[in-house]
């Protein structure tokens, strides 16, 4: 049954998608994914592990009391700020003064507030250029800590809020490596032509798929995905994916998991053909 005449209740059936995520956070996608009645396979093209130093972010977060605001983008800079505290034997209702927490994006929040952390600032949009829009003003003179990955990342919220005069801390609290190889089962889909979509989470998971495809088949990667819609998170991930794949089919709006979704079914069901 063609995907554009399934039921309503599992828009995606019959439909194989490719899904590039961090290794750890595959379940999650895979579950949202497999609910619209999609087959899914994992693309790991992250891995995420400990930055190369853990010194600065150590040394921060000995001083944690001292900021005003903690600024965190993501689910992994809140474990890292977790599990460095714990290890130096603290916790955050420890603190005798705790900064305020900025968080960009509604998984980011759910993981601080499932650890009793109260969220001051959620932006209305996922990405940072929100959060500079939209923050609570004045900035001058506040001291901001902002963990975040070790590499690859935007510099945007440090050199922004420097410029408005704030005394920024920006640590590695993680980094995002490349997989060593793609998993045997998405390239034998992608080479029978058996896949819809591919979706991607980040602009490195980008990078690192298409790293990962021209060591197993050379030349022939960008082959393989013609024939794919390509399914953006963001307008960072849709930089990226123009860049190095020449297009981008749909962008998720909402820039999260829910959004990413929707903009799947919409590509799958109004414009099916290879982009």
């Amino acid at each position: 049954m063609p995907a554009a005449t399934s039921p309503p209740s599992l828009p995606l059936q019959d439909n194989t998608l490719l899904v590039t995520r961090a290794a750890a956070q595959a379940g999650m996608s895979r579950q949202r994914f497999e609910q619209t009645g999609a087959r899914v396979i994992d693309f790991p093209a992250l891995e995420i592990g400990p930055p190369d130093d853990w010194g600065p972010l150590d040394g921060a977060l000995a001083r944690l009391e001292h900021f005003d605001w903690l600024v965190l983008s993501s689910a992994n800079g809140v474990e890292a700020v977790r599990d460095r505290l714990a290890l130096g034997g603290r916790t955050w209702q420890d603190l005798e003064r705790r900064p305020r927490i900025a968080a960009v994006g509604h998984r980011t929040a759910r993981c601080l507030e499932q650890l009793g952390w109260t969220v001051d600032f959620v932006p209305p949009e996922f990405v940072a250029d929100s959060l500079i829009e939209h923050w609570p003003r004045p900035v001058s003179g506040l001291k901001m800590l902002l963990p975040r990955v070790q590499s690859g990342g935007r510099p945007l919220l440090a050199r922004h809020f420097s410029a408005e005069g704030a005394l920024v801390s920006e640590v590695p609290a993680y980094e995002s490596r490349c997989p060593a190889a793609i998993p045997p089962d998405a390239l034998r889909a992608l080479e029978q032509g058996d896949v819809a979509a591919i979706t991607y989470a980040s602009g490195k998971t980008v990078v690192h798929s298409v790293k990962l495809l021209q060591a197993a088949v050379g030349e022939r990667w960008l082959t393989l995905l013609q024939p794919l819609r390509v399914i953006s998170i963001g307008p960072q991930t849709s930089r990226s994916c123009r860049q190095w794949l020449g297009r981008v089919d749909r962008e998720a709006n909402p820039h999260d998991l829910g959004g990413l979704v929707a903009a799947t079914i919409e590509a799958l069901h109004r414009d099916p053909g290879p982009g």
